[in-house]
């Protein structure tokens, strides 16, 4: 039984290589259960993806918690003295989720026009205006020292970005890659952030992984890892941080999908 990490999976810069044994070890296991199918895979299902729409809306200050989030989804239940732009932001993303897992289990190409469509699905009720439009302005982050491209050059780097996406391997590493590059070129008004999460869930889904939430009590830790690659993106240095964090999300998730398939 070789559990090794894969020889052509991209190596981090300050990456432990227990993370990826621990990581291709699991990998294999669920593997070893699939086909996986039934009215348990889907309940899993489902329950995830109301997870990666509370999380991925929560760190970006969304107020509905998961059993709200939840209610609203399920039965349509809003809530009392919640903005109504949460509750949009909620449907708007669960709906992508959906949308992206149809996309994940084909074979239509990930590009450029994925990251768009991907964006407008996300705002699609919150903030039609947006959707999928490039910003003409510039964009900054609270409170980062961050710099984000100059809005004249964002069609360009998309471009180039979309054409680096088709030629990505089907690895974790690239799919956190996916991320942070396109958090980078923080292309749009507004959703950058999600749209980047939903990204790489779209991308490891379809390598055969299960899709990462990143949970609001890990916000501090998620953020400073993506300000301290974006300072030094300039020097290909360093997503070390931001590359660990999210490895370590997907061992735990994992870890989680092994533990409820086995019983």
């Amino acid at each position: 039984m070789d559990s090794a990490a894969p020889t052509n999976q991209p190596q981090p810069t300050g990456m432990s290589q227990n993370i990826l044994y621990a990581i291709a070890e699991k990998k294999r296991q669920l593997d070893a259960l699939r086909p996986l199918s039934g009215g348990a895979l889907l309940a899993l299902q489902k329950s995830y993806d109301v997870d990666l729409t509370y999380t991925s809306n929560a760190i970006e200050g969304n107020t509905l918690t998961l059993r709200e989030t939840a209610e609203l989804i399920e039965h349509g239940i809003t809530v009392g003295g919640k903005p109504l732009r949460d509750h949009l932001e909620a449907v708007d993303h669960y709906n992508a989720v959906l949308w992206m897992r149809e996309v994940a289990a084909g074979d239509t190409p990930v590009d450029e026009a994925m990251v768009r469509e991907l964006h407008r699905r996300i705002v699609f009720r919150s903030q039609p205006d947006i959707g999928g439009v490039y910003s003409r302005f510039p964009r900054r982050i609270a409170g980062s020292p961050v710099v984000f491209p100059n809005p004249v050059k964002i069609p360009a780097l998309m471009r180039e970005y979309g054409e680096w996406l088709l030629g990505a391997p089907p690895e974790p590493a690239a799919s956190f890659e996916a991320h942070f590059r396109l958090v980078a070129i923080h292309p749009f008004s507004d959703g950058n952030g999600r749209t980047a999460r939903l990204l790489m869930n779209l991308l490891l889904i379809r390598g055969g992984y299960p899709p990462v939430a990143v949970r609001p009590e890990d916000r501090k830790t998620y953020l400073d890892a993506l300000e301290h690659a974006s300072m030094r993106r300039d020097s290909r240095e360093d997503t070390g941080p931001f590359q660990a964090f999210l490895h370590g999300r997907l061992d735990a998730t994992l870890g989680e999908y092994l533990s409820l398939l086995q019983g």
